[in-house]
């Protein structure tokens, strides 16, 4: 790569695709930088979003290919259920663990960048929910990079923007239409220009490595001892958590390689709990119909005490449904479940 920070990682979720194309539109064609992207995308849909972005300015989009190598001018896409790295020269992709839930998701993205290219990077946060991308803008600008945030103000979706921002020291940001200048500015800085002190330690380099490898070899976590015990479970495997504090932010994660940050980690649980209370519901209203039909059968056959019994269940059920109703909505109240993700 000819100029310093000539990779750009961007990383996006609900509400990001229009600042996307606003970005992609105001980019030189002769811009001298390997733009890689992350939207947050359901498993098995997406297929159009190379396509789309394509058609929104000068530099050619497509899917990116593992193995295929970084060229300057081009848009690498990551497909749906992959998540994208930069590994030296070389656009690689993991069906790794998914991190914050999600796959592809915009940290392992920014964190592989800022490994291989360090100083060479410009990563660049959208609209999105909760806090994917704020690990990975913070050891961007650890190791010499600079973040970039669309104005959270305007976002149509601020958590990723402010996420971002809290992590970071000196991110720069502006509107959607302020976007395109900024990256052009950063890819075309003179390569003799002084880096800006670092922004903090960066975590070491051989750890955050491993980190890389094992997305792409599916090798574990080997040394939780190096981290704290959180005493929770991870809500994709039911493995132990266990507590870190990376680059400024927090991060929990599991030996089998899921990641969390705390927002995502909150929002799982929340929707994880949910489901759960709903079941229970269910299985208490059944038991309601079930207990109210054999109180009905009982009286039948005159058979009184026994229809008693089964009526104080019936109404039992009914009134621990009535509870849990009531507490899902307060949690719902407490922490708002946001549109859009993935």
């Amino acid at each position: 790569m000819p100029h310093r920070r000539a990779i750009v990682v961007v990383g996006a979720s609900a509400g990001g695709l229009d600042p996307l194309r606003a970005l992609l539109r105001g980019l030189p064609g002769d811009l001298p930088a390997a733009i890689f992207i992350v939207l947050h995308i359901p498993a098995r849909g997406g297929s159009a979003l190379p396509r789309i972005l394509d058609r929104s300015g000068p530099l050619r989009a497509d899917t990116a290919v593992d193995g295929e190598p970084i060229e300057p001018g081009r848009v690498y896409v990551a497909p749906p259920d992959q998540h994208l790295l930069v590994v030296k020269d070389t656009v690689r992709l993991s069906r790794g663990p998914r991190q914050n839930g999600v796959r592809p998701a915009a940290d392992p993205l920014f964190r592989s960048a800022a490994l291989y290219a360090g100083p060479q990077v410009t990563a660049v946060v959208l609209s999105g929910t909760l806090d994917d991308a704020a690990l990975g803008s913070a050891t961007v600008e650890r190791r010499g990079g600079r973040v970039v945030v669309q104005d959270p103000d305007e976002a149509e979706y601020d958590s990723m923007p402010r996420s971002a921002i809290a992590v970071t020291l000196r991110p720069v940001v502006v509107p959607a239409l302020g976007l395109a200048d900024q990256v052009a500015r950063l890819a075309l800085a003179d390569s003799d220009a002084p880096l800006p002190d670092p922004a903090g330690p960066a975590e070491p380099a051989d750890e955050l490595a491993a980190e890389i490898r094992g997305l792409l070899d599916g090798s574990l976590e080997t040394n939780p001892l190096a981290h704290i015990d959180s005493g929770l479970t991870c809500p994709d495997c039911g493995g132990p958590l266990y507590f870190s504090h990376r680059e400024h932010a927090d991060t929990y994660g599991c030996l089998a390689g899921h990641r969390w940050s705390p927002q995502r980690l909150v929002e799982r649980h929340s929707t994880a709990l949910d489901r759960e209370l709903w079941l229970t519901i269910r299985s208490l209203e059944e038991r309601g119909r079930l207990t109210a039909r054999l109180a009905e059968s009982a009286r039948e056959r005159g058979h009184l005490l026994s229809a008693a019994r089964f009526s104080t269940a019936c109404e039992e059920a009914g009134r621990c449904a009535d509870a849990l109703r009531l507490a899902v909505r307060a949690m719902t109240a407490e922490v708002p479940a946001e549109p859009g993700g993935a």
